[in-house]
């Protein structure tokens, strides 16, 4: 039978430890290989600098722009380039009409076009499809040959919203050329011809769409998720799921039901009617057009077809955050210098340096040999939270401010306490006169629970100040979360799986001197006394200090006042017996 004692436990532990530093330090350097991540973690725009841009908001139909409005485009800004609350991005007001929004590093054209978009988004039925390019000019269609409306539309999609000229406009049209001057701002009841730009997996389409039939201001949320088989099972296709509220649910059913029948009629799968489409439209420009598979009765449909988790992601955050309710121009732009700079960033570190140097020396003062336990618990939690900065860095735009700093630093001193917390409920176990493999067991029975209270607090906090805190306050929660659950994992997984084999070793499991566990220096009493005698129940650490200073000193000051007043009792007690003894002779 294979051996499953506390060793081979352990030492289990500590090889699943090195599978997740090793994982993750591959992620990472895959992302590096790649050129999208970087060994360095991000910098904020107090650290490194960046780009601040000037918004000036554009109302439809030329109205004044109120407070409330330019406060909630400010909100939705801050979603839409910092959704996550870690990029450290500043957005705020200027002279109560302009939006300023300042960025760090240089924001990709992605970047921009998200600032800039507005609320106009909607969803419009197709009515046509075809290539983006422009038909030449001896192609076009003779008037004869142009559609010719027979009666006025009933629905959205009815055909009859095809006039000649909207047709020539549309065979005019040239998607492929996005130098195009912008349209104006279209009619919702009205059609409307305009353009899908062109991505990396597909060329550009123009379409001819209907009047606007669902807005987008009834998007209630919208997310991106792998999509699901037939039976349940998790595909490689990304989806993105989109939730109305009520009013946009009444409507999509209506809707769908009518597209539908234009998708069964061109033969399911098999076939290809763009009636059977339904365009999502952002600034009058399609950013997605699927066909209608089924009757969407909860307002839940799901958008499916070639998504990569990238793509998936920006239509989710299009759709999430397009009802913005004013569009902007950038009126200037401009880089600027770091707020604090690299020598801030120094003396940060300098700091958190000199704090780690205090935590070791107490720790080798205090606990010895011991106290290396310390040290190399610490670099590994900061290698899992370098680790993650950087990864986060990449996928999240996780950026590290002088208040995340701040954070690494306060999480030095977490750190270190739950390390201490485990070593005293070790020596309390000493002191009682167990052997040092039944202490470690038991004290780690008894720090477990106080380690996780403590980092559940923590938590808690740091998720308090995350969700009620914007700018660098979020990044600093942010951080301290992180070093809470990087703290919880060092501690389950190798200073404890540590301490679990160290015990077994002649050094520490025999109490050297310079081990910070010798039970004789802690005041132990041991269970077999000499010639003949056992330790009795009453034989405590408060007992022992009669007969050794240095060791009594030391149990009394670690004593709760419960157990001093205990030991002050059995004293009593014990005194009082000798005394009826004595009178007795």
């Amino acid at each position: 039978m294979a051996r499953t004692g506390p060793k081979n436990s352990a030492l289990r532990v500590l090889v699943w430890l090195g599978v997740i530093l090793a994982v993750m330090t591959a992620v990472l350097a895959g992302g590096t290989m790649s050129g999208h991540a970087s060994w360095a973690p991000k910098l904020a725009l107090d650290l490194e600098g960046g780009t601040q841009m000037i918004l000036a908001p554009k109302v439809e139909g030329g109205s004044d722009i109120n407070e409330d409005q330019l406060n909630q485009a400010v909100a939705i800004i801050r979603q839409r380039v910092d959704g996550s609350g870690v990029a450290e991005a500043e957005i705020s007001t200027q002279s109560g009409r302009n939006v300023v929004v300042s960025l760090p590093g240089t924001p990709s054209k992605e970047t921009r076009a998200l600032i800039q978009a507005s609320a106009d988004m909607n969803f419009r039925p197709v009515l046509q499809a075809g290539a983006g390019a422009a038909v030449p000019t001896e192609s076009l269609t003779p008037e004869d040959k142009l559609p010719k409306p027979t009666a006025a539309p009933t629905n959205s999609s009815d055909i009859n919203w095809v006039t000649p000229e909207v047709y020539r406009k549309f065979e005019t049209l040239d998607c492929d050329n996005p130098a195009q001057d912008k349209q104006e701002r279209s009619d919702p009841a009205a059609p409307l011809v305009t353009c899908e730009p062109a991505t990396a997996t597909s060329p550009a389409i123009k379409y001819i769409l209907g009047p606007v039939e669902v807005k987008g201001s009834n998007i209630k949320s919208s997310s991106f998720q792998l999509q699901q088989g037939a039976q349940g099972a998790v595909t490689n296709e990304w989806a993105v799921n989109i939730q109305f509220d009520e009013q946009g649910t009444a409507k999509f059913k209506e809707v769908t039901e009518r597209l539908y029948q234009f998708f069964v009629a061109a033969g399911g799968e098999s076939g290809s009617d763009p009636k059977a489409q339904f365009a999502i439209v952002l600034d009058d420009q399609v950013i997605s057009a699927p066909r209608s598979l089924a009757v969407i009765t909860d307002g839940r449909p799901q958008i499916t077809g070639g998504f990569t988790e990238q793509s998936a992601k920006a239509l989710s955050d299009q759709l999430r955050f397009g009802a913005l309710p004013i569009s902007f121009d950038i009126q200037s732009e401009q880089q600027i210098s770091a707020t604090l700079g690299g020598e801030q960033l120094r003396m940060g570190l300098l700091a958190g340096v000199i704090g780690l140097l205090l935590v070791v020396v107490y720790s080798l003062f205090q606990y010895r040999a011991l106290g290396f336990v310390t040290i190399f618990s610490l670099v590994v939690a900061g290698a899992l939270t370098y680790l993650a900065i950087a990864i986060l860095g990449w996928t999240e735009n996780y950026r590290l401010s002088l208040a995340g700093v701040a954070g690494l630093i306060v999480a030095i001193g977490q750190t270190a306490d739950s390390f201490i917390v485990y070593f005293e409920r070790i020596r309390d176990e000493l002191r009682e006169g167990k052997g040092l493999v039944s202490a470690v067991e038991n004290g780690w029975k008894r720090a477990k629970r106080t380690v996780l209270a403590s980092k559940a607090v923590n938590l808690l906090a740091a998720l308090v100040l995350y969700f009620v805190a914007v700018g660098n306050v979020r990044g600093f929660a942010f951080t301290l979360g992180l070093t809470a659950i990087a703290d919880l994992i060092v501690v389950f997984m190798f200073t404890h799986p540590t301490l679990q084999l160290l015990a077994r070793t002649k050094f520490f499991g025999e109490g050297h001197k310079f081990s910070g566990l010798d039970p004789q220096r802690l005041g132990a009493v041991p269970l077999y006394r000499g010639a003949g005698r056992i330790r009795a129940a009453d034989d405590k650490p408060a007992v022992v200090r009669a007969k050794n200073t240095g060791a009594a000193a030391e149990a009394e000051r670690r004593m709760t006042i419960a157990e001093r007043r205990l030991a002050e009792k059995q004293e009593q007690l014990a005194g009082s017996s000798k005394s009826t003894s004595k009178e007795g002779k």
